[in-house]
């Protein structure tokens, strides 16, 4: 599905900076606050203990909280969780990649000198990975056990972004595998590194513009690139991307069934319950079904294809930044 940038603008005439307020179209009602992110994802898995080595050994997460069925994991020197495992044991024991829902979520390291060190480390234990520059990040992608796709990525520096009019630049061009290596310099990769969050989460959906009415219109994000091919890529606050949609999963892909190895929920973290109170709000008028709690701290909702997205504030953080650990219902 790559496209690279001569084939999606042709001649570079037309590209400029992207210099903040200059790209991106905002939805017309409710917009998602700058500040917006995303915290964690939920994943059902087919088997606990061979998923948890590939989490911990091959992608270096820290585990957080541990159960019979179920596995927190974070990033190396900090409690909060960016991936829940949950064991379905009657889940096929792989996901069929042309279900609609998740096509892949995303680790954003901190560096790409970590990136570069990620790189050395799959390479020397021998795992296979796909690699794309996408001019405004570099990325590298693998499978988990249940064939659930992960992308590991950096961000490039965002004085570095280029937009043509309104639409920020994006493609897929090869990886500059050595000049990672290089950044990497001689540091080793020891696990996720303090600073690692969900950077993104990525969905096969069954229509582009069903997902901008549902993802723009309703839930707020402003949208970023659409001339890529069968894709539309939606953010808070300049950033590239927050969510990516494509069809890339065909006109007959079906929504996963209740046992497969899936993406059961990722959570868009918001910074007040006036701001959860704001995007339910949004998501009613347009049409669609959403459950606030009680507390007004967190809204639950599903896409139009039966993914779950949950909204949450940020005053359920402690103090100094760091989440709770608990597990929401």
């Amino acid at each position: 599905m790559g496209a690279r940038l001569q084939d999606l603008f042709g001649d570079a005439s037309g590209i400029e900076p992207a210099t903040p307020g200059s790209y991106g179209i905002p939805p017309a009602g409710f917009r998602l606050p700058a500040s917006t992110r995303i915290r964690e994802v939920t994943l059902q898995v087919s088997d606990l203990t061979r998923t948890r080595a590939f989490y911990t050994q091959t992608l270096g997460f820290r585990v957080l909280a541990e159960s019979d069925t179920r596995l927190t994991l974070g990033a190396l020197d900090s409690e909060t969780p960016l991936i829940e495992l949950i064991e379905n044991r009657r889940a096929p024991a792989q996901h069929i990649a042309r279900r609609l829902g998740l096509y892949h979520f995303a680790i954003l390291l901190p560096t790409r000198a970590a990136l570069g060190q990620f790189l050395r480390h799959l390479e020397h234990i021998g795992a296979r990975a796909g690699a794309s520059d996408h001019l405004v990040s570099e990325a590298l992608y693998l499978q988990d056990p249940d064939n659930l796709g992960i992308e590991v990525y950096a961000d490039r520096p965002r004085d570095s972004w280029k937009r043509r009019d309104r639409e920020l630049t994006m493609a897929t061009d090869p990886l500059d595998g050595p000049g990672l290596l290089k950044a990497a310099g001689d540091d080793v990769w020891n696990g996720m590194p303090a600073g690692t969050t969900i950077g993104h989460v990525h969905l096969h959906v069954g229509e582009i513009e069903s997902a901008n009415r549902f993802y723009s219109e309703a839930i707020g994000f402003d949208r970023m690139v659409w001339s890529y091919p069968g894709a539309l890529f939606l953010a808070a606050g300049g950033y590239h991307h927050h969510l990516g949609t494509n069809v890339w999963a065909g006109p007959g892909a079906k929504p996963a069934m209740a046992d497969d190895p899936q993406l059961l929920r990722w959570t868009v973290v918001v910074p007040t319950r006036a701001d959860v109170a704001s995007a339910a709000d949004s998501v009613h008028r347009a049409g669609f079904s959403i459950d606030v709690t009680p507390d007004g701290a967190s809204a639950d909702t599903r896409d139009p294809w039966g993914t779950a997205l949950r909204i949450e504030s940020a005053e359920r953080e402690q103090p100094g930044g760091e989440w709770r650990t608990g597990h929401a219902s």
